[in-house]
């Protein structure tokens, strides 16, 4: 899906999600990622929910967010409270839908000024086709 949304000064923007990739400004990313609102986009290591351990979760509570927006994949998946004990302990939230509501919601987010950050998980062995 592409998607269009305003575009904010210095703010990463995710303009596309698809089967090939996710894209945050022009660079195509083929694997998961932690989006902050502002700075460098990082590669993230698991590329599905049975991969997660708690330092993933840790890698984004580094990054200082308000609020992560956890895309899981192509399908809405729920992971348990403790592999995000540290974010929850930091009163940082959490949200969990899937990676394509994530991008869309983070978008909305990160364009209204919000400290937020996207952990997408993307596996292109699981993605819908285009």
């Amino acid at each position: 899906m592409k998607i269009q949304p305003d575009r904010a000064e210095g703010v990463n923007i995710v303009t596309r999600h698809d089967a090939s990739g996710i894209w945050v400004g022009a660079t195509r990313h083929a694997h998961s990622l932690l989006v902050p609102w502002q700075g460098d986009v990082q590669r993230w290591a698991p590329a599905r929910v049975e991969q997660l351990h708690a330092e993933h979760f840790e890698l984004a509570l580094a990054l200082r967010p308000e609020l992560v927006i956890f895309g899981s994949g192509p399908s809405h998946r729920f992971v348990a409270p403790a592999l995000m004990r540290s974010l929850i302990e930091a009163r940082i939230g959490v949200e969990t839908m899937d990676t394509a509501a994530a991008c869309r919601t983070y978008n909305v987010l990160a364009s209204e000024g919000r400290t937020v950050l996207a952990a997408l998980l993307f596996d292109p062995a699981q993605s819908p086709p285009a």
